[in-house]
C-alpha cells in the first residue's frame, strides 16, 4: 500500500466513525477537524479521566471487537463514576494492525452502545497503524465542591461496595488455565457494568470512593493512604454471584474477590447514619450495594476470616510493570 492510499484509508476509517458518532448540542465541533469545541454548562466543575486498553494485557487475544469497544469505554466511565460526575462527551485513539473496516465497525457497535446508554458523545480521537490498542478519555461534569474523591474517609465509616465481586477476575484464571470458561464470568470481564447512576447520587452520602479496577483490597488502600486512616474488611461480607461461587472453591473465591481486579464496581465509604441512604440509592438504580468493613484508626487494610483473624492475602491486587 503506497502512503497516498495509507492515507486515504485513514480519512476513510475516521469518516466511518464520524458517520455513526452522536451528537449533542453542547457540541459546538466534533469530529473532523484538528480539535473538538465544547460548551461546559454554567456552573459545573468538568472532571476528565482516561485509559489505554491493550490486547492481551487488558483483554484477551480472542475477544470480539464489540466487547473490546464496551469495555474501552466502560473503565473510563467507571472512573466518572467514582468522582460523581455525569457523562459528556470523549476521544477514541485507535491504534490498529491494519485498517480494517469490518473490525471497526464491530468495535464501534459494543463502544456506541454503552455511548448511547449513557449519552456520551463521540467528539474526536485519533488513529493509527500499529498493535492493537484503545485508548478512551471521558469528560464530565460536577457541581464544584460535590466531586466523590479518595481523601474524604473518616474513622467509623462504613466501607460499602457496589454489585459483586471477582467473576472477572475468576474468567481471567480459567481461560490463562485452559479451562472451559463459563459465559456468566466471561461477561463480567468483556462487558462490566459502570455505575454512573450509583455514583451520581453519591455525592451527598459518601465520604470518599474509588472504582475497583486493580482488585478490592489494594484499591481501597488507595482510600485510606489519601485519608490517612485504616481499613477492615470482613472477608465474609464480600458479595458472590451464584456462577463464582460454583466455579471455585471458598479459598480461591476469596482470592478473586479480595484481589483479583477488572471489577469496576464502586467502593465507598460513608458514615453510619447514611446506611438507609445507602440502601435508598441501592434501591432506586437497582443495583446491590453491600456494607463489607468499616474505616479504623491507623494505616493499612486488613482483610478479616469469619473468626477475626487477619487473613493474608496470595497477591496485593494488579501492578503495573510488576
Amino acid at each position: 500500500m503506497t502512503e497516498r492510499s495509507r492515507v486515504a484509508a485513514e480519512f476513510d476509517l475516521i469518516e466511518r466513525i464520524r458517520r455513526r458518532a452522536a451528537v449533542r448540542d453542547d457540541v459546538v465541533l466534533g469530529i473532523g477537524d484538528d480539535a473538538a469545541i465544547v460548551q461546559v454548562p454554567a456552573g459545573k466543575q468538568l472532571v476528565i479521566a482516561a485509559d489505554t486498553l491493550n490486547r492481551g494485557i487488558h483483554f484477551p487475544e480472542n475477544t470480539a471487537p464489540a466487547d473490546i469497544g464496551w469495555k474501552a469505554l466502560a473503565v473510563n466511565l467507571s472512573d466518572l463514576a467514582a468522582m460523581g460526575a455525569e457523562p459528556a462527551w470523549c476521544t477514541l485513539s485507535l491504534s490498529l494492525p491494519a485498517g480494517d473496516m469490518e473490525w471497526v465497525d464491530a468495535f464501534l457497535d459494543g463502544f456506541l452502545e454503552l455511548a448511547t446508554r449513557h449519552r456520551i458523545a463521540l467528539i474526536g480521537g485519533d488513529t493509527t497503524r500499529g498493535p492493537l490498542s484503545v485508548s478512551v478519555t471521558v469528560h464530565g461534569f460536577v457541581a464544584p465542591g460535590r466531586a466523590l474523591r479518595r481523601g474524604g474517609a473518616c474513622v467509623g465509616d462504613d466501607v460499602w461496595v457496589t454489585g459483586t465481586l471477582g467473576e472477572a477476575a475468576a474468567a481471567l484464571l480459567q481461560w490463562r488455565g485452559g479451562a472451559v470458561v463459563d459465559p456468566a464470568l466471561r461477561a463480567r470481564l468483556d462487558r462490566p457494568t459502570p455505575r454512573v447512576a450509583v455514583g451520581m447520587r453519591l455525592g451527598a452520602v459518601a465520604h470518599a470512593c474509588i472504582d475497583i479496577s486493580d482488585g478490592l483490597l489494594v484499591d481501597l488502600q488507595h482510600i485510606c493512604v489519601a485519608s490517612e486512616v485504616g481499613g477492615e474488611v470482613e472477608l465474609e461480607s464480600l458479595p458472590a454471584s451464584p456462577q463464582l461461587i460454583a466455579a471455585f472453591d471458598t479459598q480461591r473465591r476469596l482470592a478473586a474477590q479480595a484481589t483479583g481486579g477488572d471489577d469496576y464496581e464502586l467502593c465507598f465509604t460513608a458514615p453510619p447514619a447514611m446506611r438507609y441512604a445507602v440502601e435508598d440509592i441501592a434501591i432506586e438504580t437497582r443495583t446491590p450495594i453491600t456494607r463489607i468493613g468499616r474505616i479504623v484508626a491507623g494505616r493499612g487494610v486488613r482483610a478479616l476470616s469469619a473468626d477475626g483473624s487477619e487473613w493474608t492475602a496470595p497477591t496485593a491486587g494488579f501492578v503495573h510493570f510488576a
